[in-house]
């Protein structure tokens, strides 16, 4: 059985910082540029690691990710030309 996961933007000061955000989910991505990570939790307990992390000196900002409720059935979305044409050379 699956547990439904969400991900959590966090805005961070500085890199070295980043694997101390291990013990708070499952790091996906971190931007060394951008000083942000992406860490996943369950989303049962998605408010409260968001306020445990927001607590956290080193951190910027704490967002949640949109992923879940962004819609992904287009109603009007044409089919790709390329995926309808069949690779059959002989009849």
């Amino acid at each position: 059985m699956r547990v439904p996961r969400q991900g959590i933007i966090v805005y961070f000061q500085q890199m070295k910082n980043v694997r101390h955000l291990k013990k708070y989910g499952h790091l996906i991505h971190a931007s060394k540029r951008q000083k942000y990570a992406l860490i996943y939790v369950n989303r049962d307990n998605l408010n409260e690691k968001m306020e445990a992390l927001q607590q956290l000196p080193y951190v910027h900002r704490v967002e949640p990710s949109y992923k879940p409720e962004v819609r992904v059935d287009y109603e009007n979305a044409k089919p790709d030309k390329a995926k309808e044409y069949d690779y059959k050379f002989g009849i």
